[in-house]
């Protein structure tokens, strides 16, 4: 399997482990495999009997062919079996009524989805360092809108030949979120936070990791740049596996027979998520339907329903946070595999040069047929955790709350009740303070007291890594302007 980028014509062909080093390709497009492996009825039918690593080291090998079965196998066994995830396959699905399904994906050491990924793609790009001579220690830089920050500090930390810098949005996570990532442990580890959203610091890594001058200066200081955010195609990969798994669990529960189709519902601001769903309905995976749930920064949904992309437009601060974004990165791979090099080319700078693109029908025509999207306000998110609560004793996150309210909205305007399979994103504890505030209407005001409070009022655990938070030293208070990122990376490895 070999790879290129969004933005070229594929002459120039990428192994897998020098475009997980890599992360981002050289003209600025997002890397993507030459074509997607299926998958037949029999080998789906066949995973039902996996354990996890074994069902992530067999998807992963069909893309990741730079690596043998067996490394992937180690990877996987390491990333999802260790003490860090508190259920037997890394990840659950849970009924919620005759016809949904929760899939859990925070029982990792975040509390977060983004653990699925960031266990093993820290594993995976050591060995890439290994299989492509490189000698140089690999940076990672990462902006987060609030869970990728903590995972991938949690994946990468202490870990020789990488260094790793998180900057997030000062007033754009939970103080959970923050707390997290400003305690974190690690010698090879920087946290700092950025006045502006999301979207200002997504851009500025994009800046750095394509100014010439930054790379030559870290590659004259032994380091080259890589990244864990979900434009590397290492942490896109291992999101597909969970898909596959669910619908495996499904089969074995006797809920649907094998071949049968389902729907998924994503809440997604990056389309990451969402994406890897596709690409598991591109290997052969029955799904009907992928339903992309967005916040009031409904970007996605405008999308999905005109065809038209425009960020220019408010930036609304919600209580999920991690979809607070208007640049959703991943969808250009989705125009890559719906139109093509050139048109998606074309699309990005008419976004970098006005702020918005326009496709053209058909290729609208292809992804309708294969997405709808929906979003919830900040009314309809709350509503949905306390009907869920109540009417299903069913605990749910701010963000897994926008998605099954985008569910609702889908099948009553359609009258699709296909199962569905909605991807759960983060422990409720993370959002605990606008969660207990959905129940009972207790508008607490300390984040870290409110943790007990949902306990007690719900009759469940808060989880272990969330736990005594506010009792861990400090370790980072940095701030920067977006326009100083560049400046403080550079002192970062001067270090």
């Amino acid at each position: 399997m070999k790879f290129q980028s969004t933005r070229s014509d594929g002459k120039i062909k990428y192994s897998s482990a020098q475009v997980i080093k890599q992360g981002l390709a050289d003209d600025g497009g997002l890397f993507v495999p030459e074509y997607i492996p299926t998958l037949s009825c029999e080998e789906i039918s066949s995973f039902c009997s996996l354990s996890y690593p074994e069902l992530a080291a067999t998807i992963l090998s069909r893309f990741l062919t730079d690596y043998t079965y067996d490394e992937l196998l180690e990877d996987a066994k390491n990333a999802y079996t260790h003490d860090g995830f508190d259920c037997r396959n890394a990840c659950e699905l849970k009924k919620v009524d005759e016809n949904t399904f929760s899939l859990e994906l925070w029982h990792g050491p975040t509390c977060a989805f983004k653990d699925m990924a960031l266990q093993i793609m820290p594993r995976l790009l050591s060995r890439a360092l290994t299989k492509t001579n490189e000698d140089r220690t690999a940076l990672v830089l990462v902006a987060t809108s609030g869970d990728t920050g903590k995972a991938a500090l949690e994946g990468y930390k202490n870990i020789d030949k990488f260094k790793i810098v998180v900057f997030y949005p000062q007033n754009g996570v939970s103080a959970i979120q923050k707390l997290q990532m400003v305690t974190q442990d690690g010698n090879n580890v920087d946290v700092c936070a950025v006045n502006g959203n999301f979207d200002d610091i997504q851009t500025g890594v994009k800046n750095i990791f394509s100014n010439e001058e930054v790379i030559q200066e870290l590659s004259q200081n032994g380091y080259f740049f890589s990244s864990a955010n979900s434009i590397n195609f290492g942490r896109l990969a291992p999101q597909v596996v969970y898909y596959i798994h669910a619908y495996c669990e499904m089969v074995k529960q006797g809920e649907i027979t094998l071949g049968e189709k389902i729907n998924v519902c994503v809440p997604t601001g990056n389309f990451g998520n969402i994406l890897a769903a596709y690409i598991a309905k591109l290997m052969g995976l029955p799904i009907n339907k992928l339903i992309c749930a967005s916040n009031s920064n409904n970007i996605l949904t405008d999308f999905l329903t005109t065809g038209r992309y425009d960020r220019n437009r408010d930036f609304h601060l919600t209580i999920s946070p991690s979809m607070d974004i208007l640049i959703s990165s991943n969808l250009e791979r989705l125009l890559y595999m719906v139109a093509g090099p050139e048109k998606t080319c074309e699309w990005m700078h008419s976004l970098i040069a006005n702020g918005y693109y326009e496709v053209d029908g058909e290729t609208l025509r292809v992804i309708q047929e294969n997405f709808a999207g929906y979003y919830a306000d900040e009314d309809k998110t709350r509503y949905t955790i306390n009907t869920s609560y109540n009417n299903h004793n069913y605990l749910m996150d701010t963000h897994t709350a926008v998605a099954f309210s985008a569910l609702s909205d889908y099948r009553s305007e359609t009258n699709d009740n296909t199962k569905a399979i909605v991807a759960s994103t983060a422990s409720p504890y993370k959002f605990a303070k606008d969660v207990i505030s959905a129940l009972s209407n207790d508008n607490a005001t300390d984040e870290i007291d409110v943790l007990e409070k949902l306990s007690v009022a719900t009759d469940t655990h808060i989880p272990k890594p969330l736990a005594n938070l506010d009792k861990r030293n400090i370790s980072f208070d940095s701030v920067c302007n977006p326009e100083e990122m560049r400046e403080y990376v550079l002192n970062f490895i001067k270090k």
